[in-house]
């Protein structure tokens, strides 16, 4: 099913975040306008009552998942509980009322740690699940492990059109710069800027930069001795950055507005029937019952898992380039473009997470897309975003 009418209701979860508001700008120059989102203060995900109102009340023909609670390595390792039960929830209540209200297409935003630590490079999507996942991520893995089983499952037994799809690392406009959770990238560079107007001694613009992102309740109200005992801790010193790990391990990274042109390729062009790759999925149904309850004999899926009709799974699809570069040659990137000429170490006493993570996008591919914004330019054009953001 394509979804052609510009005025289809589509609700995008997470529409603040930065998976989810690039999606929402990519459907708007799409021409799109029947858009709707919700902050999280307007609606809690994890409040299963409060979604089944949003629902009631909107009724979306349409919806986007993209909502998380997400973050690095260290806050993985700090609030584990919470990366499984938060998102576990969300999905659950948000897929869950998407089949009571009759929402005939459904995108799940995932993430490539579903993959084993060890899973052979590139990983296809027929890796999942075939040996252990990397530690420190394990709780948010198994919770998106999940969320594309639950789009999956429901497809088979109810014959819905769910989705899936894995980005790999994602960068760009609206990341998030706060050094207590933020990802590999943007963390990078903020420490490589701190650093250099450190050297430089621009205290404005460093208080500028903590009043808007403090660092463990320091703000630029604080000293200059309690900015560099704070930003110390996380490895940010005059002219001199240290950075966790090796800078050995290999990773791909993906430009927001990419992710977000193929999310919604995904949503508006392809449809389960498309990767499952079988005539049996070429009609769909895709209402509940009209009194809102789930109605399990007003299905046309497949109806559980018929031996005759052999093993469906792993329908997901990865989202990425194809290509990767190792750390310590995008700390040399983010060195380039903040013009950074001081030192940026590494210290291998700290973890460096998987070794490798590369994906397969082969699928994407073959489904019509590629992306176009390369690292080199990525880098750049993220950091010139934050600068930018930083001086209002």
């Amino acid at each position: 099913m394509s979804i052609t009418d510009k005025q289809t209701k589509i609700y995008v979860a997470g529409h603040r975040g930065l998976v989810g508001s690039a999606i929402w700008r990519n459907l708007q120059q799409r021409g799109f306008t029947n858009l709707v989102g919700r902050t999280h203060s307007e609606l809690d995900l994890t409040d299963q009552l409060a979604v089944r109102r949003f629902f009631d009340e909107e009724q979306p023909e349409a919806v986007v998942l993209a909502a998380a609670f997400v973050g690095g390595i260290m806050a993985n390792s700090l609030y584990r509980a919470d990366f499984i039960m938060q998102n576990m929830q969300m999905q659950c209540n948000v897929i869950s009322e998407a089949y009571r209200h009759g929402v005939k297409k459904l995108l799940f935003l995932g993430s490539t740690c579903i993959y084993p630590k060890n899973a052979p490079q590139p990983m296809k999507e027929d890796a999942l699940l075939t040996s252990p996942l990397e530690y420190t991520n394990e709780p948010y893995a198994i919770a998106k492990i999940a969320g594309l089983k639950m789009c999956e499952s429901y497809n088979l037994q109810y014959g819905t059109n769910y989705i899936a799809v894995m980005p790999t690392n994602l960068y760009g406009p609206g990341d998030n710069f706060h050094l207590e959770n933020s990802h590999v990238m943007p963390a990078m560079m903020r420490k490589v800027l701190l650093a250099h107007l450190l050297h430089q001694g621009q205290w404005q613009r460093i208080s500028r930069d903590l009043d808007l992102r403090p660092v463990e309740g320091v703000d630029g109200s604080c000293s200059h001795e309690a900015i560099k005992e704070v930003l110390a801790k996380y490895g940010i010193y005059d002219n001199r950055v240290v950075l966790w790990g090796t800078g050995k391990p290999l990773r791909e990274f993906l430009w927001s507005d990419d992710m977000a042109d193929a999310s919604v390729h995904v949503l508006l062009n392809v449809d389960f029937a498309d990767i499952v790759g079988t005539p049996r999925y070429s009609s769909v149904h895709y209402g509940a019952a009209t009194d809102g309850a789930v109605d399990r004999n007003h299905s046309q899926g497949r109806g559980g898992a018929l031996p005759a009709l052999g093993e469906i799974r792993n329908c997901h699809i990865n989202v990425g380039t194809g290509k990767e570069l190792t750390i310590a040659s995008l700390a040399g990137l983010v060195v380039k473009a903040v013009g950074f000429e001081g030192y940026v170490e590494f210290d291998a006493s700290k973890p460096d997470g998987t070794m490798r993570k590369l994906i397969d996008v082969s699928k994407l591919h073959s489904l019509g897309w590629q992306h176009k914004v390369e690292i080199e330019e990525g880098v750049e054009r993220l950091m010139q975003w934050y600068v930018d953001s930083t001086n209002g």
